[in-house]
């Protein structure tokens, strides 16, 4: 039985790959600092899985408590890490705050792997680091651009610390760069639940239907693409967890072709904000009240995925559909407010 240790564990996307791990028949072991999320969280994995993972509750900036848990586990085969500030706008406000979380903590990490022995890490990485495209879709060849945000940044640089790393140890990595991930767990009970304001457009969204937001903000509607509003390759969040069981199994069985590789994580398909906003009021028949504002800073045009080689050389591949992702958002946000 192979363990797994997921950093972030409690967070939305990690969150759905500790269950699709554990369906598998990973052992896995959750580390979170719970600053995005709630407790509750692991009670919606457990009730999912009928198995609790273990978890420990820890602040992976905190380097004497990251040295203190590997010496707790130091079986682990291999590392999915989450654990970072993930917010565009936010990182533009507050840059100091996402260089210290997601970078220390990647560093802290990398340095217990070459101590405890630990060779396979699978890291959350963005499509954030192609910055604004020169052409559509992206492949994993198109060129790093200088980021538009310091949380676009932040991934690129620990790419590059990846990268280097990997160069000069045993570690070998896969780096997902993920498109939009939306969506929620088909039984409602684990989601997208930001804590505070949502920095993301489908929980604004879910949150504006239910009544909890007055009204949806869509940032610009004089951008250069078919209705003016920002293209995102939408993926279901349950899709892009089964994404993270092949890196893994990849990296378990020896199968990468270098030390460092790179695939993209999308649907391969570009919808506008706009585009969103009505296949929501289809599927849901909850009409949304929007109004257009001014662009947000950092946002880039359209970004959509070319996914041939997570499609050949991963194995993987996006099934679930838009209104699938968006019908499921709409559900979970129904659920955790029933009471």
């Amino acid at each position: 039985m192979k363990t797994i240790l997921v950093t972030g564990g409690l967070g939305y996307i990690g969150s759905h790959t500790v269950v699709a791990l554990q369906e598998e028949g990973y052992e896995v072991i959750i580390v979170d600092n719970l600053s995005n999320t709630t407790i509750e969280v692991l009670e919606g994995i457990t009730e999912i899985t009928k198995k609790p993972p273990v978890f420990e509750r820890m602040d992976l900036r905190v380097k004497s408590d990251v040295v203190q848990f590997f010496k707790k586990y130091s079986v682990i085969d291999g590392i999915i890490h989450f654990a970072a500030s993930k917010a565009v706008g936010e990182s533009v406000e507050n840059p100091l705050l996402y260089y210290e979380n997601n970078i220390h903590s990647l560093v802290y990490l990398l340095q217990e792997c070459r101590a405890h022995n630990i060779s396979n890490l699978i890291f959350s990485s963005s499509c954030t680091v192609y910055g604004e495209p020169d052409s559509l879709p992206i492949d994993e060849t198109a060129p790093i651009k200088e980021a538009t945000s310091p949380y676009g940044n932040t991934k690129q640089i620990n790419e590059e610390i990846l990268r280097d790393t990997c160069r000069v140890t045993d570690i070998n990595t896969i780096a997902l760069r993920y498109f939009n991930p939306i969506g929620a767990h088909e039984s409602a009970r684990i989601g997208e639940l930001p804590v505070g304001v949502p920095q993301n457009l489908v929980p604004f969204i879910t949150q504006t239907a239910a009544g909890i937001r007055e009204e949806l903000s869509v940032f610009g509607d004089d951008y250069d693409t078919p209705d003016g509003s920002c293209i995102r390759d939408y993926i279901h969040v349950v899709d892009l967890a089964k994404a993270h069981v092949k890196a893994v199994e990849r990296l378990i069985n020896a199968e990468n072709d270098t030390k460092f590789e790179v695939f993209n994580v999308g649907t391969g398909t570009g919808n506008s904000v706009l585009e969103v906003v009505n296949a929501f009021e289809e599927v849901t028949g909850k009409k949304l009240n929007y109004k257009i504002t001014a662009r947000r800073p950092g946002d880039v045009v359209a970004v959509y995925a070319d996914t041939k080689k997570a499609n050949e050389v991963l194995g993987w591949k996006a099934k679930k559909s838009l209104k699938e992702s968006l019908a499921s958002a709409w559900k979970w946000e129904q659920n955790i407010r029933k009471d």
